[in-house]
């Protein structure tokens, strides 16, 4: 029996046999683009009445061994024949399996000939590129060596893309050339508008540098505005360019014929990376992502995204102390089987808090990590939409997920996670680190008319210290924002006192003018 699908799968599937079996797909992560896509594989083989083959192609071999997963579990009642070939991360099936999932680096070798090999024979093949947006450069390309060679049998080939974040310009245009034009989008605004993912807020927190660290930047910072001034002498249009377009054409610079504009450029570029090295490492972020967890408490999983290797340590080893037996952490020095084992126990609940540097930014299935903490951010748009779909995806039992994302408000960091958040809740923090809390403009005022009225009122001091705590929490997270009959929920079936004050607070807060 066929799963049910959401309404923009029907929609897109639609859309992909409109336009012959091929195009590309752009779904935020975690709406179920490897449903839709094994979905479009079923029902291709039976319009087509073929022993259709299917050529996954992912980007890592933890991809592959859950797109292996996947298939199992969507073939486990059906009875059609699912028998699934592995090739990368040291497998190597034979090539005749129905099924074959290449990782990219063992792809570009092999899966062109292989593809070419079978229409030739009469074969219908279905290729279904995932995080396509990896395959428009370079080696990568390599794959689709067999397009030119397809004339005669290219009306049983077919081709689906799918990605979160499609490439534009001229890397677009040879993706739309391999797999077909992009034939449907689906972002973050109407996957939360139809509660395909589920309900997120984001916190931008805002941090300050530690005095030294202030005067390092600002002078890193004096330093950079003179050798910019001198290449923007000999190239105005650097003004006019976004960050990455302003970095090619430094790196550009760097390789020209002028060697004192060269010179020039070279240190810039190094001035620049030392400051986003001190800007990345800021010793308030430690802190504050401590004292966000110290508020949140472990009862929900916790994801931290960071960018530095040290840093993750440093960070892992003061929640170990706080939190034993509940911490892991997840990145490239500490090899494949322990990073398997850190997230497996993850998704046990044996860890609650777990700390990942770039390796999880893509391809790592986290079904249940209902907070998410940026520890320090990246400039990449693509990272950004990956990082919020890893605990937006729904699951059982998770109501709404939460996003911080830590930012130097004295720096040149970009200030706001996602530009294009749509009508999810955005809401500024300020950390205070000398009391280890956070200031929400929008909500202080009305905890502070809160307490007044307990005071007035002339309850104990006991009750109006539990309010503090209580709103405090509440600080931080945006409950006092839900619907009455919500909060009401959550009081009956509160499993503490203390979580029913909390929501005993959220009431008197949503009640007020």
């Amino acid at each position: 029996m066929e799963q049910k699908l959401y309404q923009w799968q029907e929609e897109c599937l639609e859309r992909w046999f409109s336009n012959n079996g091929r195009g590309m797909v752009q779904a935020v992560t975690g709406s179920g683009k490897t449903l839709f896509a094994l979905t479009a594989a079923k029902r291709l083989a039976l319009r087509t009445d073929t022993d259709l083959r299917v050529r996954i192609v992912v980007p890592t071999s933890t991809l592959m061994h859950q797109w292996k997963r996947a298939l199992k579990a969507f073939h486990s009642d059906d009875g059609t024949r699912t028998d699934i070939g592995l090739c990368g991360g040291g497998y190597k099936s034979t090539q005749d399996c129905q099924y074959m999932i290449y990782v990219i680096n063992s792809a570009r070798y092999v899966l062109a000939r292989q593809i070419l090999s079978e229409l030739r024979n009469g074969q219908t093949v279905l290729l279904i590129a995932d995080e396509c947006h990896h395959y428009a450069s370079g080696q990568n390309q390599l794959i689709f060596e067999f397009l030119p060679h397809i004339m005669p049998c290219k009306d049983r080939f077919y081709s689906l893309g799918l990605s979160a974040t499609l490439p534009s310009g001229q890397a677009g245009h040879e993706l739309a050339a391999a797999l077909g034009r992009k034939i449907y989008s689906y972002g973050m605004e109407a996957a939360a508008a139809r509660r395909t993912v589920c309900p997120y807020d984001i916190f931008h927190v805002g941090l300050s540098f530690e005095r030294d660290e202030r005067i390092e930047y600002d002078e890193l910072s004096d330093r950079m505005s003179i050798l910019y001034f001198t290449l923007r002498s000999s190239y105005p249009i650097l003004d006019k360019l976004d960050q990455r377009e302003r970095f090619e054409l430094l790196r550009g610079i760097t390789g020209g014929r002028d060697k004192r504009l060269a010179d020039t450029a070279r240190q810039y570029m190094r001035l620049s990376f030392i400051r986003k090295s001190l800007v990345c490492m800021a010793a308030g972020r430690l802190d504050c992502t401590c004292d966000l967890i110290r508020y949140l408490g472990i009862q929900d999983k916790i994801l931290i995204f960071g960018e530095r290797i040290r840093q993750a340590e440093t960070l892992y080893e003061r929640l170990h102390v706080l939190y034993p037996g509940k911490v892991a952490r997840y990145h490239s020095r500490l090899g494949v089987q322990a990073n398997k084992n850190a997230l497996e126990r993850f998704r046990l609940g044996d860890i609650r808090i777990l700390i990942a540097c770039k390796a999880i930014d893509e391809g790592v299935d986290v079904p249940d990590a209902a907070v998410g903490i940026v520890l320090s951010g990246t400039s990449t748009q693509r990272q950004r939409v990956q990082r919020l779909g890893r605990i937006i995806r729904k699951s059982e039992g998770k109501e709404n997920a939460l996003l911080y994302y830590l930012h130097i408000t004295e720096s040149s960091e970009d200030s706001c996670f996602l530009p294009d958040a749509g009508e999810n809740r955005l809401f500024d923090l300020e950390y205070q680190p000398d009391t280890g809390s956070f200031f929400n403009p929008c909500y202080v005022q009305k905890a502070a008319k809160m307490l007044e009225r307990m005071q007035h009122a002339g309850l104990t001091e006991h009750k109006i210290q539990e309010a503090v705590h209580c709103l405090d929490l509440g600080s931080i997270r945006a409950d006092w924002m839900a619907e009455i009959n919500v909060i009401e929920q959550h009081i009956q079936h509160a499993g503490s006192i203390r979580e029913r004050n909390y929501w005993m607070c959220m009431k008197k807060l949503a009640e007020q003018p």
